[in-house]
């Protein structure tokens, strides 16, 4: 069955958030949403990544659970378009079963990703964990660290006037980072601080979304200035700067 999004959204007001689930199998489709919907949110369904692009420039939701493989548009090319033009937070389902496979979303900007098979509980509780999240960034109006500007406010980072482009996970990782320079901070402590999981196996994501961070704001990424590792331990900003 083909889905046209707005038509499908919950008839009723919630007090929930508004979320683009786009996945060419029906089947997994309606059980997202099912589950979605048991949560307060109201949500939209697209079956293909042509689909899905147009619903969530129309409609504007607040999360999108988006498949990676697609006919006519894929997964990945929704996210690289969208992160052209917002920042509406995206958790990616993907079949794949390399660490390159299911990181690559993380590349281009998306705040999470499932394996598929997966628990609906599961990325239920994902999606309840970045909703947390969309208010604001909590911290002061502005941190200057070095040459870097974290401009909290806006949610960016920026070098002598240029934004630099973190996605939103990068900021809130650095953000964590930067207003305790010095302090070693295990990935679960940044999880937690950062990322707002409650639960385990997360450690990839925040490896990857920090290796992704320094390709940004490091002069030189394959040795770091301002993030670093402590092996065995986890990160920490740069005391000196």
């Amino acid at each position: 069955m083909r889905y046209n999004g707005l038509a499908h959204s919950v008839g009723k007001k919630t007090m929930g958030h508004k979320i683009l689930v786009v996945d060419d199998d029906s089947n997994t489709a309606k059980l997202v949403k099912l589950y979605l919907q048991k949560e307060g949110h109201t949500v939209l369904v697209a079956s293909d990544g042509v689909e899905g692009l147009k619903i969530a420039r129309e409609a504007k939701p607040d999360l999108l659970v988006l498949d990676l493989m697609m006919p006519r548009m894929d997964g990945i090319e929704v996210c690289r378009t969208l992160r052209q033009e917002s920042d509406v937070a995206i958790i990616m389902l993907t079949a794949r079963t390399t660490d390159e496979d299911k990181l690559k979303g993380l590349d281009i900007g998306a705040d999470d990703y499932v394996t598929k098979p997966f628990s609906p509980g599961e990325l239920a509780a994902r999606v309840r964990a970045i909703l947390r999240r969309l208010p604001g960034e909590r911290g002061p109006d502005e941190l200057r660290r070095g040459d870097l500007v974290l401009d909290f406010r806006r949610r960016d980072v920026f070098r002598n006037g240029q934004s630099l482009g973190l996605t939103r996970a990068e900021f809130r990782l650095l953000g964590v980072m930067a207003m305790q320079p010095g302090t070693v901070l295990s990935r679960d402590q940044l999880i937690e601080k950062a990322l707002g999981h409650d639960f385990d196996g997360f450690e990839r994501t925040v490896d990857a979304h920090i290796r992704n961070m320094r390709r940004k704001i490091e002069p030189d990424p394959a040795h770091p200035h301002y993030v670093k590792t402590v092996y065995g331990a986890g990160y920490s900003f740069a005391e000196e700067t």
